[in-house]
């Protein structure tokens, strides 16, 4: 597995956060029922972005692709 990353997040964003994603995991449907989820989401879209580094060899949509081929479970 690839290397670790820790952030932090405040405990309103953490139960809001673990809310959206229970219910996602529950329903199969992504969707924002409160203005705070959107809130909680986009202040984890700004930790990624000041944490997340990559090397420009490559396109983004290449770099994804291969992230995302590492992280599927195998069949």
């Amino acid at each position: 597995m690839s290397d670790e990353i820790e952030f932090k997040l405040t405990e309103d964003e953490a139960w809001v956060l673990f809310e959206f994603v229970r219910r996602f995991s529950d329903t199969d449907r992504l969707s924002i029922e409160d203005q705070a989820e959107q809130r909680a989401l986009w202040n984890l879209c700004c930790i990624f972005e000041k944490t997340l580094h990559r090397a420009q060899d490559n396109s983004y949509e290449e770099f994804i692709a291969q992230r995302r081929d590492r992280l599927r479970d195998e069949l």
